[in-house]
This record gives C-alpha cells, sequence and structure tokens, in this order.
C-alpha cells in the first residue's frame, strides 16, 4: 500500500533543464503528463464512488481516496499550466463503447482499465524528469490491477447476497433425462436459484451437464448453485456450492472458491448451525421438516423445533424436505419465508405453471 507520506518529497524540483530535450518537447510532455493525472483521478473517483455507494466497503474506498490524494498531491502546478484546450484538436472525442456500457461491472472494468492506462503513460514520460512521480505511478497502477478484481468480485457477491435475500423459492435439481427444458421452464416462471444435485454419473457428466444450467441460469439473472462438489463449482464457474455436514469444510471451500462466492450450509441442529455462522456461511438449508424420499434416513424436525433453530437467524435460511404446494401455507402460517423444493417440480408435468403458483403462494401475505 502507498501512503501520503512515501510522497512528502515529491514536490521537489523537477529538472526542466534536460538537455536531452527542447523546450516545446518540455512543454507537450508537461500536457500528457497533467492529461493522464486527470484521467487517472478521475477513473479513481468513479470507481471510489462505486465502492462507497453501490457496495458500502469502507476500506476500499480509504484504499482508492489514497490513491487520489498522491495522485492530486503530485499534481503540480507545472503541468497544470501547459494546458491549451483551445489548441487540442482531439478534446471531447469518445467512443462507441462508451455508449455500450449496460451493466455497473462493465463501468468498474472500462474505469479501471482507464485508471491503469493512464498511470502507464505518466510513469513513461515522467521518468524523463520526475522520477519519483514515474515510481508511484508504477506503484498504483500494479495496485489498480488487484483492485479491479476486488471491486468486480464484491460486485459478484452482492449481486448474489440481493437474491438470496429478495427470493423465496430455492428449486434442487433432480436427474431427469429432460433437466434443461424442465430448468428453462421454472426459470421462466421466475426462479432465481437453482441448485444442481447430481448424485449419480461421471465427472465429465457431471460438469457439462453444470456448465448448461449455468449457461441458462446466467441467461435469466438466476443463482447457480453447486451441490456438494467445489471442484465442479469452480469448473463451471457456479455462483457458489452448498455443502452437507460430511461434505468439504467451509472454512476449506471457502479458501478455494474465495470470497465471491457464496457457501450454503445443510444443517438440523443447533451445533450445525452455531459452526456454519462461526464460519460465514451465506445462507442455511434447515429440515427436513416432513417426510421425504430424498432423505429417507432422517427423522424429520418439525416445525416447532425448526421455530427454535431459527428464531434468531440473521441469514437467510430454507426450509428443505417434503414440502409441497400443499403444505406451502401451512409453513407460511408458522413464519416460514423461504423454501427449498425438489420433486415437485422435477416430477411436475407442467413445472412452469407449478412454479408460478408457488412463486405466488410464496409472496402471498399472511
Amino acid at each position: 500500500m502507498i501512503h501520503l507520506e512515501f510522497l512528502e518529497n515529491t514536490k521537489n524540483k523537477i529538472q526542466m533543464h534536460n538537455p536531452n530535450i527542447s523546450n516545446t518537447e518540455d512543454l507537450r510532455i508537461l500536457q500528457i503528463i497533467d492529461a493522464n493525472l486527470d484521467r487517472a483521478r478521475e477513473g479513481l473517483r468513479v470507481l471510489e464512488d462505486w465502492a462507497r455507494f453501490g457496495l458500502g466497503e469502507e476500506k476500499i474506498v480509504e484504499r482508492i481516496k489514497n490513491f487520489r490524494q498522491i495522485l492530486g498531491k503530485n499534481h503540480l502546478e507545472v503541468y497544470k499550466k501547459s494546458r491549451n484546450y483551445i489548441e487540442d484538436q482531439c478534446k471531447g472525442l469518445t467512443h462507441e463503447e462508451q455508449i455500450k456500457r449496460k451493466t455497473s461491472d462493465q463501468i468498474i472494468s472500462s474505469n479501471a482499465g482507464r485508471v491503469q492506462e493512464a498511470l502507464r503513460v505518466i510513469e513513461e514520460f515522467s521518468r524523463l524528469h520526475n522520477h519519483q512521480l514515474s515510481q508511484i505511478a508504477s506503484k498504483i497502477r500494479y495496485e489498480i490491477y488487484t483492485l479491479e478484481i476486488d471491486l468486480l468480485n464484491l460486485s459478484k457477491r452482492n449481486k448474489s447476497e440481493k437474491i438470496l435475500k429478495e427470493n423465496d423459492l430455492y428449486v434442487i435439481t433432480d436427474k431427469k433425462d429432460n433437466l434443461l427444458v424442465i430448468i428453462e421452464n421454472i426459470l421462466i416462471a421466475g426462479v432465481k436459484i437453482i441448485q444442481h444435485r447430481f448424485k449419480n454419473g461421471t465427472d465429465k457428466d457431471h460438469l457439462e451437464e453444470a456448465i448448461k444450467i449455468k449457461s441458462l441460469c446466467e441467461r435469466y439473472n438466476s443463482l447457480f448453485i453447486i451441490n456438494d462438489r467445489v471442484d465442479i463449482a469452480l469448473a463451471s464457474n457456479a455462483d457458489g456450492v452448498h455443502l452437507g455436514q460430511d461434505d468439504l469444510d467451509l472454512k476449506t471451500a471457502r479458501k478455494l472458491l474465495g470470497y465471491s462466492k457464496i457457501i450454503g450450509i445443510s444443517a438440523n441442529n443447533e451445533i450445525d448451525i452455531s459452526n456454519a455462522l462461526k464460519d460465514g456461511c451465506d445462507y442455511i438449508g434447515i429440515g427436513p421438516v416432513f417426510e421425504t424420499a430424498t432423505k429417507k434416513h432422517k427423522k424429520p424436525l418439525g416445525i416447532e423445533k425448526i421455530k427454535t433453530l431459527t428464531k434468531d437467524l440473521n441469514i437467510p435460511w430454507f426450509a428443505i424436505g417434503g414440502i409441497k404446494t400443499n403444505n406451502i401455507s401451512y409453513l407460511k402460517s408458522n413464519g416460514f419465508k423461504k423454501v427449498a423444493l425438489i420433486s415437485q417440480l422435477m416430477n411436475s408435468e407442467d413445472p412452469k405453471e407449478d412454479a408460478i403458483m408457488i412463486l405466488k403462494e410464496l409472496s402471498h401475505e399472511n
């Protein structure tokens, strides 16, 4: 990290009488440095405002603000006085790609690139008479590469957290010959969270199917989660992974997946929930609520037990196990807001219409 203390001597005399360059060339170099200091500071301001208002990330805001202050402190009067906008034939030029930006991620990437390019220009031209500024530009430029990734990862995570928070139906897949058709139909219906559960078959088939489902979920702006397999989640670029109590531990999964991915945990007792929260899970699946063919060996927890387990939970949680269209209303009347389904939609003759009906039921206020 670069700090302002590093720059206290930056304003020392710039050696403007370099015998290797003419006065005219001097002026042009000053103009180049001035223009690119402006570009870098403007781009940093865009990134800073997104970190502040879009993400609420105070530490990153401070980090970017520090870069801006460093460049501002080195934006000397000699550079500013070299400006000549009247004779600049290229002022106001734009590119059609600027108009095509549709998402915050595109704005982040384009402005990070703008800062990186501007700093590279400063680094090269200030070598002629201001070595310290050249070094500063180089150091900040390399930090911007990491900053861009951090901002994009945080943006991705924020989107995933928003989907988890705002959506009450979580659909888990089962082995079906027409699985992709079923998934697309429920996505069309408005389902925003899909977990890919693949229990029988080769890893190759697993990954191929996961990639196809991921593509569908992207098309419909939905969250795609892999059941159990962190390696498949990474290879398919899933939005996250869901882990059972016998799967890879959450801390190791987080190291492998990084902060941008979400991790859900299955739990059915106080210890499971406590450990999941301590290790930083993003959501919990709690059950089984009722008897279910998917978990035949597990005794149902029942409504009252789950109410006790979840009374103080402050992260999203989904009730799972034996949930059908005929008991969703009962669950809602007992304060259950979010549910996870498998067979109800996977075995449906009309998954789209059933999904629409379930979504309406979940959105209905008791």
